[in-house]
């Protein structure tokens, strides 16, 4: 059964490295787990749309799969929007392998439905096609990305028209209609040549590029103050998109001394200095680490590879020492509150799983809040409804996996935006005799220190995702009423709803002392993922450091009590 599925699937692959590689799977009979593993089902709708590894088969990122998902986009558009024909699709990609010709794929699929596409000349980041979705009015947006995964993924975002990654129904929505898509054969795929011509397709170029730098740079809270204020940056791209943008947007910014490291700036899918194109990922910071101690860098910034995420880091003794996704969030919301427009309605939001500070600040300086589900597209979609229900100003957004938000220019993450921020913020403490760490260990003094942790069980695979599955299950069955010898006080189940959430696969423990245990299975890769909190108050008159080393020896004894749980 399975090798008669297979060779329907080689029979309308229009890429020769896939069809080579799935005759030779064909072809050998060692191999046929492997194969039957390739056509046990197909990739999912997660966090906006598709990510997998390359390669043959529906459960691999391929040609195929790509033009049968933008089928079934444009099908789903036509039946659910009106003139999304000729509003169009915004498309975009980056610099992984086969990213440019699944983009132009996608443009043909379309084309031959008779919408309009909007297409990148070039690769972009993330951001700059949530951007065009909103400057261009368009009906969606596909980014082909597979952001910070392995060099082996490849992935198909997808935007809605209000220029949010896509939510239910939309997800389930166009997986229907995908699955109601035959043969590749029978598509029709428009000339792009052609298309250029008639202005059916417009492309994407540096004019649109030089709009969305503009909105960033009016981000800018204290225009001018970077110019004025020296501040040494080391930057790495991570063989990513981000270089050229954010040298742009830094300049513009009036940032005088960037220094780019050369061995990571250009995009290149083969990620060939880190072996994983994370910046949290060990090692993946050391080229920039040294060059940053080369210049003595005020800061040391890093984008992941589509360049919607920013890891910083700061000067600590001999070297660097990173920051986590929520201190670079709530130094940000701090900044942002304190330096920005007072309006009678502000709001900023973060995800469940992000740290429990953001919250306690807003209540305090009587802004709205709002916690959501994973996933960037919930906070964009927080940040519109609030707009829309209340009138509340969008300051800002943040999820703990370095993702951040500013303002209302782009309803998604936006890297590069962030840097210019985040410049500014340095700058601003600089100007004034301080840090940025001194402005962290103010926020640890007044609210506590929280102190957070993440940790994965990486499971690959069809037996992987039982595994997850399964661990999940147990402890739903019997949940723990202690966790590392501290109580349970309050659990919540997701799977059906709560805490004010959409229902979805999480598993949420508050503890005594003031802890919390969160665990979900990954949406984008084979991982069980567990997040721990702890807070530490920090005693008048006692150093802010000692917090932070209680701190985080308290998340480490919390964090390895739970993974021997799962072990």
């Amino acid at each position: 059964m399975t090798e008669t599925v297979a060779r329907q699937w080689l029979a309308q692959d229009p890429d020769p490295e896939t069809r080579c590689e799935l005759e030779a799977l064909l072809g050998d009979a060692s191999r046929s787990e492997e194969l039957a593993e390739r056509f046990c089902g197909s990739l999912q709708f997660g966090t906006a749309g598709l990510r997998g590894v390359l390669g043959a088969g529906p459960m691999r990122m391929n040609r195929v799969l790509v033009q049968k998902v933008s089928a079934g986009l444009g099908n789903y558009l036509v039946a659910n929007l009106t003139e999304s024909r000729k509003r169009g699709v915004v498309i975009g990609y980056d610099g992984r392998h086969k990213s440019r010709i699944f983009a132009e794929d996608t443009a043909a699929i379309l084309l031959g439905l008779g919408f309009k596409v909007y297409l990148s000349t070039f690769v972009v980041p993330t951001p700059v096609v949530a951007f065009g979705v909103t400057h261009f009015g368009a009906a969606a947006g596909v980014m082909v990305t597979a952001s910070h995964n392995p060099p082996e993924y490849n992935g198909y975002k997808v935007y809605w028209e209000n220029g949010a990654q896509i939510i239910p129904p939309q997800d389930t929505g166009i997986a229907a209609a995908t699955n109601e898509v035959g043969s590749i054969e029978t598509l029709s795929l428009g000339d792009l040549e052609a298309a250029r011509s008639s202005g059916a397709l417009v492309d994407i170029d540096d004019a649109m590029v030089r709009l969305y730098l503009d909105g960033v740079q009016r981000l800018a809270l204290h225009p001018g103050l970077l110019a004025k204020t020296p501040l040494t940056v080391a930057y790495t791209a991570m063989h990513g998109v981000g270089a050229r943008f954010v040298k742009a947007a830094l300049e513009n910014a009036g940032v005088a001394s960037l220094h780019i490291e050369p061995l990571q700036e250009q995009p290149d899918g083969d990620f060939p200095t880190v072996a994983f194109p994370n910046p949290e990922e060990d090692g993946a910071m050391d080229l920039v680490f040294a060059l940053a101690k080369k210049v003595n860098a005020d800061l040391v910034l890093a984008n992941d590879p589509d360049a919607d995420r920013l890891a910083v880091a700061l000067p600590a003794g001999n070297g660097y020492a990173m920051l986590s996704g929520d201190q670079v969030g709530v130094l940000l919301a701090d900044y942002l509150l304190a330096e920005g427009p007072a309006d009678d309605r502000r709001m900023v939001a973060t995800t469940l799983v992000s740290s429990q500070l953001l919250g306690i600040m807003a209540r305090e300086r009587g802004v709205d809040y709002k916690t959501t589900l994973t996933g960037f597209k919930w906070i964009a979609n927080a940040a519109i409804d609030a707009r829309r229900d209340t009138n509340a100003r969008f300051v800002m957004g943040y999820e703990e996996a370095l993702g951040y938000s500013i303002g209302e220019l782009v309803r998604d993450k936006d890297g590069v935006s962030a840097v210019a921020l985040f410049c500014e913020l340095a700058a601003l403490a600089k100007s004034q005799g301080t840090t940025v760490g001194d402005r962290l260990d103010a926020l640890y003094r007044s609210h506590g220190v929280f102190q957070t942790l993440q940790k994965s069980l990486v499971l690959p695979g069809a037996d992987g995702k039982a595994q997850i599955a399964a661990h999940m299950q147990r402890f739903r069955d019997k949940p723990p009423t202690e966790i590392g010898g501290f109580v349970v006080v309050e659990r919540h189940d997701l799977a059906n709803g709560g805490m004010g959430l959409p229902a979805s696969d999480v598993l949420v423990y508050f503890l005594e002392g003031n802890l919390r245990v969160i665990m979900r299975p990954s949406g984008t890769e084979p991982k069980l993922k567990c997040y721990y909190e702890v807070c530490e108050p920090v005693v008048d008159g006692e150093p802010v450091l000692s917090a932070r080393e209680r701190a985080a020896t308290a998340v480490t004894v919390l964090s390895d009590a739970h993974q021997a749980m799962l072990a």
